[in-house]
C-alpha cells in the first residue's frame, strides 16, 4: 500500500494565473483568432465561446511575436486596418482587437494581459519590412495603449462606444527579444525597456509589468549545468530596480536530436522508449524554471512563463501533442509549476486555439459551424488543475513514481496526481496531518497513452467521476487524478 502524506498547513500563496491562456493571430499556419470569430455577425462564434467558457482561462495573454510588429490602433474603432503577419505570413484583418479581447475577458472572467510592441525588439526586418511599412512600437504608443484600456475619460475609447475603461492591470515589455541575434542585446534591452516603464507607469502608476529576461534560446541547457545564471536576467532585473514585478522567458521543451523517439511518428513505434522519452523532457522543463528562478532569486522577482509547450516535429507541431502521452507529460509540469509557485506568477502549457497547431489548448475543427470543438489533452489537463486548485501550497509526500501537488482553499484540500507508469496502477491510502482522510470527490483521467483524440472521439480523456472508497484509492496506469478532501476549521484526529 502506497501512503500519500500530506501536512495541510499552507505554504506559499499560490497565484491564480499558472493555466493562462496564450493566444497570436498565427497568420497562415494557424487560423487561431480567426476560426474564433465570426466575420458575418461580428461575434465570437457561439460554438468556440462555449468551449472557451469551459475552459474558463484565468488570463488571457495576446502578443508573442505578432506584438514586434502589431499596431493596436489599426485594431480599435469601426474601421478596422488590415495588416501583414511579418512572423506568421499571410493578412491579419485586425477585426479582433482590444474591445473584442475585453469582452471575451469578460464573458470568460479572465484577466487581460497585453504585450506590448517594443520598438520590434530591436528586430528591423519587422520594423521596417520590404513593402515600406513603418510597424516600430514607441513607448508612448504603448503609454497610449494604457490610456486607452485604463484611464476612464480617454477620449478616443470613448469615441469607439466604450464608455467604461477595460482595467487591463498586466503588460508585457519585449517578447522573444533575445532569440534572434538580429534584435536588442542583452545591454539594449536593458537600456531600453525603462524607457517604456516610465512612459506606462505615467499612463497608469497601478498597472503590473513584466519584462524580458530569458537567454539565448539555445544557451541556458549549457549554461545551466556549468552552474551559471541567465545573463539577460541579471541585466534587465538591475536596470529596472522595483519598476517592473516579473521577469518573463519562454519553456519550450522536446524538441532537438534527443527527442527525436517523440517527432513525427516515432512515437508510435516503442512504447516504452516513448514513456522514458515523455518524462525526460518533463524534466528539462523543470530544469529551466530551477534555472531562471535562481536567476532571478538576487533580485526578489517573480517569473512569468508567457509561453510553454512542446516543440516538437512533425504535422502540425506533432501528433504526438493529441496523444495521452502528451497528457501524462503536460498534468507532471502543471504539477511542477505549483510546487514553484513560490516564484512563478505567471504560466501557461499551451497556446490557446485554432484549427490546425495540435499544441493548442482548444482546437477549432473549421468551419467550425459544422464541427465540434475540443480539447486537446493539455487544454483538458489545464480545465481539470485550473478549476480544482487551492490558493496556497501545501507539502504532500508521495512514493517513488508518482507525481503529486496538493493545495488547499478555505475548507478543502486539493490533491493532483499523475501515475508515472505506463502499465501498472498504484494502489494508495492517504494521511492528512490532524484529519480524517476519506475524500469526498475523486475526477480521474484514466486512458492508454497511445490514444489520440480528434473530433470524432472529442471526449475521450474527458475526466470522470469515480466512486470513494473510505480506505484505498487506484491509481490507473498513466492515470491523472484530483482528489478533493473536507478540511474543516477545527482538525478532526483518527483514533
Amino acid at each position: 500500500m502506497n501512503i500519500i502524506q500530506i501536512n495541510p498547513k499552507p505554504l506559499y500563496r499560490l497565484s491564480p494565473y499558472l493555466f493562462m491562456q496564450f493566444a497570436e493571430p498565427l497568420g497562415t499556419t494557424d487560423t487561431s483568432i480567426d476560426a474564433a470569430w465570426d466575420f458575418m455577425a461580428g461575434r465570437w462564434q457561439p460554438r468556440a465561446l462555449e468551449i472557451v467558457k469551459r475552459l474558463l482561462p484565468p488570463m488571457l495573454r495576446w502578443g508573442g511575436c505578432f506584438a514586434s510588429y502589431y499596431h493596436w490602433k489599426e485594431g480599435v474603432g469601426s474601421k478596422r486596418i488590415p495588416m501583414h503577419n511579418l512572423c506568421w505570413d499571410g493578412i491579419y484583418l485586425n477585426q479582433v482587437g482590444t474591445a473584442e479581447l475585453a469582452e471575451l475577458a469578460k464573458e470568460c472572467h479572465s484577466e487581460l494581459l497585453f504585450c506590448v510592441n517594443f520598438e520590434s525588439d530591436g528586430r528591423m526586418n519587422w520594423a521596417h519590412p520590404a513593402n515600406g511599412e513603418d510597424r516600430l512600437g514607441t513607448a508612448e504608443e504603448a503609454a497610449e495603449w494604457v490610456r486607452y484600456c485604463n484611464d476612464p475619460d480617454d477620449a478616443l475609447r470613448k469615441s469607439h462606444g466604450h464608455a467604461e475603461p477595460f482595467n487591463v492591470h498586466y503588460w508585457q515589455i519585449g517578447n522573444e527579444t533575445s532569440y534572434d541575434r538580429n534584435g536588442y542585446t542583452s545591454r539594449q534591452n536593458a537600456e531600453r525597456a525603462p524607457l517604456f516603464i516610465r512612459a506606462m507607469r505615467n499612463a497608469d502608476p497601478d498597472i503590473k509589468l513584466i519584462v524580458w529576461g530569458d537567454g539565448e534560446n539555445n544557451a541556458w541547457q549549457k549554461r545551466y549545468l556549468d552552474g551559471q545564471t541567465c545573463d539577460w536576467t541579471a541585466d534587465i532585473c538591475e536596470a529596472v530596480g522595483d519598476s517592473a514585478e516579473m521577469v518573463a522567458f519562454h519553456n519550450h521543451f522536446g524538441g532537438g536530436e534527443n527527442y527525436k523517439a517523440l517527432h513525427g511518428m516515432n512515437y508510435r513505434i516503442d512504447a516504452d522508449v516513448t514513456w522514458e522519452k515523455m518524462l525526460e523532457s518533463t524534466r528539462d522543463f523543470e530544469d529551466r524554471i530551477l534555472y531562471m528562478e535562481k536567476s532571478v532569486a538576487p533580485y526578489g522577482k517573480k517569473l512569468a512563463v508567457t509561453e510553454g509547450h512542446y516543440a516538437i516535429g512533425g504535422r502540425h507541431r506533432g501528433d504526438f501533442l493529441s496523444s495521452w502521452y502528451a497528457g501524462v507529460a503536460y498534468a507532471r509540469c502543471a504539477n511542477m509549476l505549483q510546487r514553484h509557485g513560490q516564484t512563478i506568477e505567471i504560466a501557461t502549457l499551451a497556446d490557446f486555439m485554432g484549427n490546425r497547431w495540435q499544441n493548442n489548448a482548444i482546437m477549432l475543427p473549421t468551419p467550425i459551424r459544422n464541427s465540434r470543438p475540443y480539447f486537446l489533452p493539455v487544454g483538458t489537463i489545464m480545465k481539470l488543475f485550473s478549476q480544482h486548485i487551492g490558493t496556497e501550497a501545501v507539502a504532500v509526500q508521495a512514493p517513488d513514481g508518482i507525481d503529486a501537488a496538493a493545495s488547499v482553499k478555505g475548507d478543502t484540500l486539493y490533491l493532483h496526481l499523475v501515475n508515472l507508469s505506463r502499465t501498472a496502477s498504484r494502489t494508495m491510502a492517504f494521511s492528512i496531518t490532524g484529519y480524517q482522510t476519506t475524500p469526498k470527490r475523486i475526477l480521474e483521467i484514466a486512458a492508454n497513452p497511445q490514444d489520440e483524440v480528434y473530433d470524432q472521439v472529442a471526449d475521450i480523456f474527458e475526466p470522470k467521476e469515480v466512486a470513494v472508497n473510505e480506505s484505498r484509492y487506484v491509481l490507473p496506469a498513466a492515470g491523472v487524478t484530483v482528489i478533493e478532501f473536507h478540511v474543516a476549521d477545527k482538525p478532526r484526529i483518527n483514533h
